[in-house]
């Protein structure tokens, strides 16, 4: 049996993917250990895992709900979302980097510790930015990228959060040129830390390495960019990746109506856009369908529309499944 740690990033989507591989590694007999913000106490026990918990920031005076940090972080930057994406830039992706890096400063000595008390096999880490303890431990430790294919550079993907066509280069040239005027005085004092700390140099640009051992690639071939050139050797792309351990959702069963019934999500930042989120429904309410809406963090910032049902989380890979007729 091995023992095996996962650290990911302290949101739903990275946490909800390493559950549906954690979950396969325990039912073949393996140890598996989640390292989690504090918010998420008893998340993970519920779900059959052990549990180490770590702040990355000092804890507020207020008790926080499971990932209360970034709710917030996004809650205050949504209104930039309404900007090019090159001016968001510096309005939103760069405070969120540096909220990342400050975190990984703030966590370093808790994740020393951590290590050295469960004394892992090998560490896995659903994170956009690295963690000198993991680099330095001397365990296996596996990267995986489940957030945006765009992530992994190459010749024939647009620059990554530009939201740009593959197949118009127009503008390409001065998003790159101004992610880096934004970003490379933040990713000099990152690499510096991680150097410090005795993790190797952070490739240019990047805030986290390639592990040496093994990348995992969340991403379906079928919906992903085009590519100049194959992944390398160590990665590995797992189409997608399935948690079983989610119940039922009561209100689905008595959600009774004509016309087709439609799952509703935007995700973490889209539903965090509460004005967005408010235009939509108005523009669905008089729809003659029903639609089952993930409201996402603000979900206490606007109602819902008599055709619709939904919470902050819902249960996707229960709702998907279920028969509508």
């Amino acid at each position: 049996m091995a023992t095996i740690v996962f650290f990911p990033e302290g949101a739903f989507g990275p946490t909800n993917n390493c559950v549906g591989i954690g979950d396969v590694l325990r039912r073949r007999g393996h140890r598996v250990v989640f390292i989690v913000e504090e918010s998420f106490a008893g998340t993970l026990e519920a779900k059959g895992f052990e549990e180490r918990l770590m702040r990355l920031a000092p804890a507020p005076a207020q008790e926080e709900a499971p990932g209360q940090f970034w709710k917030d972080f996004i809650r205050e930057t949504a209104p930039v979302f309404r900007r090019p994406t090159i001016e968001q830039l510096e309005g939103f992706i760069q405070p969120t980097w540096q909220a990342l890096c400050d975190g990984a400063r703030y966590v370093e000595p808790r994740l020393r510790e951590i290590l050295a008390e469960v004394d892992p096999n090998v560490i896995v880490e659903d994170n956009v930015v690295g963690f000198p303890a993991l680099a330095v431990s001397g365990r296996t430790w596996v990267r995986i990228v489940s957030c945006n294919p765009a992530e992994l550079k190459d010749p024939h993907v647009p620059p990554t959060f530009s939201g740009y066509s593959a197949r118009d280069r127009a503008g390409w040239d001065e998003f790159c040129a101004e992610y880096d005027r934004t970003h490379r005085d933040l990713w000099a004092d990152f690499d510096a830390f991680m150097r410090e700390h005795g993790a190797p140099p952070l490739p240019d640009l990047e805030f986290i390495h390639e592990s040496p051992s093994l990348n995992l690639f969340l991403y379906p071939e079928e919906a992903d960019y085009p590519r100049a050139r194959p992944l390398g050797p160590t990665w590995h792309r797992l189409d997608s990746s399935v948690r079983a351990t989610e119940e039922e959702w009561p209100e689905l069963a008595e959600f009774e109506g004509d016309g087709a019934l439609v799952y509703l999500s935007l995700g973490s930042l889209g539903s965090a856009d509460v004005e967005l989120m408010r235009r939509l429904v108005a523009a669905l309410a008089d729809s003659p369908h029903r639609f089952v809406v993930s409201k996402g963090p603000q979900h206490d910032q606007y109602e819902l529309a008599d055709n619709m049902r939904g919470a902050e989380f819902l249960p996707q890979t229960t709702i998907l499944p279920t028969p509508t007729s």
